[in-house]
């Protein structure tokens, strides 16, 4: 569902991704963890194709988001990391600009926000405006837009980023969820998240992967039974990284 070819990216002299490969399946939760400025959101972004590689490509579904970025584009779901919201809006208002940029019209429009919103527990909140929603609402609301065409992969950038504990719950559970039809790709720097969520995780620093398998497989590598513990060992500090 998602194939990762030995992407890079490049900006000037730096190497933000370095040669990165990695696959998603059907029924996959891959968590993307890594340290702030290891590559993660990049990676994303080349992925959905909002920006290009420098070389290398990503398939979805087998189709090349380089030589085939509109068609791979109605794969995706995509969630970005501080998703844009349109304040005036109502919810539903805002879910059907979206479904109509997706193509969608008449029935199937209104049957995909409805659906959208029951999904993402947006029923008691579904007829006020944005700009009077909780952070916790706007997050679902955008997670919401991301289902409309109900995709076959889904590509999440720090989904529970700002949640609270009783927020992040129903999000990782709703991820878990949707992990049994869909491939789904999510950032986070929550490790507690990977064991709540993940089928598998890669741990990335420096642009490359440095630790990859299962939650259980990842607490095995720990020697001492903590991720923490992993991911202290196999990525560089704030520090380091600047040195």
């Amino acid at each position: 569902m998602i194939e990762v070819e030995t992407l890079t990216k490049q900006f000037g002299s730096k190497i933000a991704v370095n040669n990165l490969s990695f696959t998603v399946k059907k029924g996959e939760v891959l968590g993307f963890l890594g340290p702030n400025g290891a590559g993660k959101s990049t990676t994303m972004r080349m992925i959905t194709g909002f920006i290009p590689p420098t070389s290398g490509d990503a398939k979805l579904c087998g189709i090349s988001m380089v030589d085939r970025p509109a068609e791979a584009k109605t794969k995706i779901g995509y969630l970005p990391e501080s998703a844009p919201l349109y304040n005036e809006m109502t919810v539903t208002g805002f879910l059907k600009f979206c479904a109509s940029i997706r193509g969608l019209t008449g029935t199937a429009k209104n049957d995909a926000v409805e659906r959208a919103i029951e999904t993402c527990f947006l029923n008691s909140v579904a007829l006020q405006s944005i700009d009077t929603l909780s952070k916790g609402y706007r997050h679902r609301t955008c997670l919401a837009q991301a289902l409309l065409h109900d995709p076959e992969v889904l590509i999440l950038d720090e989904p529970t980023d700002g949640l609270d504990p009783n927020q992040k719950f129903e999000v990782r559970q709703l991820i878990k969820r949707l992990g049994q039809t869909k491939a789904i790709l999510f950032s986070t720097h929550i490790l507690e998240e990977v064991e709540a969520s993940c089928t598998r995780a890669v741990i990335v620093d420096r642009g490359v992967i440095v630790a990859d398998g299962t939650p259980s497989e990842l607490l095995a590598q720990s020697g001492t039974g903590s991720l923490t513990d992993l991911f202290r060992a196999v990525t560089s500090s704030d520090t380091e990284a600047a040195a």
